[in-house]
């Protein structure tokens, strides 16, 4: 069984950083692409920052030049560095990985963090 684990989120004004991280542990042979949604209160979850393993990155539109994405393909690790933060950017951030395989051959499998909470607040 594969985990994985955010870490990072927390409170911070307007105008303030945060760096989240999120660590893929278990059996894991490859990871397609992992990355980071957010679900704001009575919002639909949304795709913030994805990146694959050769290294293509994909924005939401209102986070960029704001956030940056990175990932350690050796450590099956994913970090999002959060810029200029904005009152709207107040979400459960969740890490995601897909294509996750547990050895050559097998089947390419979803996995989700459990989310850990951004605030953006004076």
């Amino acid at each position: 069984q594969v985990q994985l684990v955010e870490s990072g989120g927390g409170l911070v004004q307007p105008g303030g950083s945060l760096r989240l991280s999120c660590a893929a542990s278990g059996r894991i042979f490859s990871i397609d692409a992992m990355g980071w949604y957010r679900q704001a209160p009575g919002k639909e979850r949304e795709l913030v920052a994805t990146i694959t393993a050769d290294g293509s990155i994909n924005y939401v539109d209102s986070v960029k030049g704001r956030f940056t994405i990175s990932r350690d393909n050796a450590k099956n690790t994913v970090a999002l560095q959060m810029n200029s933060l904005k009152p709207e950017d107040t979400a459960v951030y969740l890490c995601n990985a897909e294509g996750v395989r547990e050895r050559l051959g097998s089947a390419r499998l979803r996995y989700w963090g459990r989310g850990t909470q951004v605030t953006v607040s004076s």
